[in-house]
């Protein structure tokens, strides 16, 4: 038997490590390595927010993605607290959506895919959640709208993949390559050569240097989100707030996420007195309680965003066995166990559950997606 691994994953963030765990629950030998410590890039630094979905009647790929995902979240939260002791915080704690915009369209999807939602009034809401300031309009309550708590899920997956074997290599850099025609037989890295019989790449925003070497520019390109935590003696409101791309997320212990931006900033993951102040004004605006919550502290991460919306998921054309599972831009948590799904059945040439067409690296240019659910 070959001393090396059936799979290397490249990136150990929600991604790799979904993919990990489902890899390796198929008795398949998994290593996977990160430049740093693992989950602490857009995983660890995002809301949680876990949108509902149907999977037999979502009709996009990205939205079927979204939908398996959500149907696989509750199973899977407790497998991995059954067999780790780790509660990753899976709630179903519902959402609302204030209108923001005159439009419909997202409550037309939610209906056309048969989402439970409820159109209320300002009085509604009140009665539903007493601290919403009033003035704020109608709003759409989806009580199946579920959280969790990054940093727990990551440290859930974490432990779930070393009780299956999964071998971990952290603060190893990927460098590039070595491939002889089109099979990769090696992984440079700073620690020297790692082999394996098949690669996937899920380093998210640091996705593109390590492939164009290779031939295929993926135009995945870094978005930093910033997020401020609230601090409070006890919950204020239960449900999860959206008021156009930024969200309020109460946890059960009196805490509140309060995010989050979309800024072309590079790889800086600097936090801005500007950006951190928008961030709480809305928060006080949405619910006026808020203003005398103390600040527990703020933090940006940076999402991989992508020319088209979509992710990147299956073979890089050129090589047999090179994969990307990437570029997943703000719903990387939310899109993880389908992904994990998808590509396990992509490696172990099962029937998709979801079709790659959509997601495929050498698919051709598209209008932008933009997804009704925001995270």
């Amino acid at each position: 038997m070959a001393n090396h691994p059936d799979v290397l994953i490249i990136g150990g963030g929600v991604i790799g490590l979904t993919t990990a765990y489902y890899l390796a629950r198929e008795k398949l030998r998994i290593e996977i390595v990160d430049k740093s410590e693992f989950g602490q890039e857009a995983s660890w630094a995002g809301a949680g927010i876990l949108p509902p979905g149907i999977p037999r009647s979502a009709r996009l790929p990205i939205d079927q993605l979204r939908a398996h995902s959500a149907a696989l979240f509750p199973a899977l939260s407790a497998e991995l607290r059954e067999r780790t002791g780790v509660d990753n915080g899976f709630v179903q704690s519902g959402g609302l959506e204030f209108l923001v915009q005159a439009d419909q369209a997202a409550a037309n999807e939610w209906r056309e895919e048969g989402i439970a939602f409820e159109q209320l009034n300002e009085k509604q809401l009140r009665e539903l959640e007493p601290a919403l300031a009033p003035g704020l309009g109608k709003a759409c309550y989806l009580p199946d709208m579920c959280q969790l708590r990054n940093p727990r899920h990551i440290k859930a997956l974490l432990a779930g993949c070393q009780s299956l074997g999964v071998q971990f290599r952290p603060g190893t850099p990927a460098i590039r390559f070595n491939h002889q025609g089109g099979l990769i037989t090696a992984l440079e890295s700073d620690r020297g050569q790692i082999h394996a019989d098949r690669f996937i790449v899920a380093t998210g925003a640091w996705t593109g240097p390590l492939l164009e070497p290779l031939g295929w520019k993926s135009g995945i390109h870094p978005v930093r989100g910033q997020i401020a935590l609230l601090s409070t003696r006890a919950p204020l409101f239960r449900r999860i707030l959206l008021w156009g791309s930024q969200y309020l997320v109460p946890r059960p212990d009196g805490r509140v996420l309060v995010g989050s931006t979309e800024e072309d900033a590079g790889f800086d993951k600097c936090t801005t007195a500007a950006a951190i102040a928008e961030l709480l004004a809305l928060a006080c605006r949405l619910v006026p309680v808020l203003s005398a919550a103390g600040l527990e502290r703020c933090w940006a991460g940076l999402r991989p965003g992508t020319p088209d919306g979509l992710p990147f998921l299956g073979p890089v054309p050129g090589f047999s066995n090179l994969y990307v599972a990437a570029g997943h831009y703000r719903a990387g948590i939310q899109l993880s166990p389908a992904t994990a799904l998808v590509m396990k059945e992509l490696l172990l040439g099962q029937p998709f559950t979801v079709p790659l067409d959509a997601f495929r690296l050498d698919r051709a240019p598209a209008p932008r997606y933009q997804s009704v659910f925001r995270s």
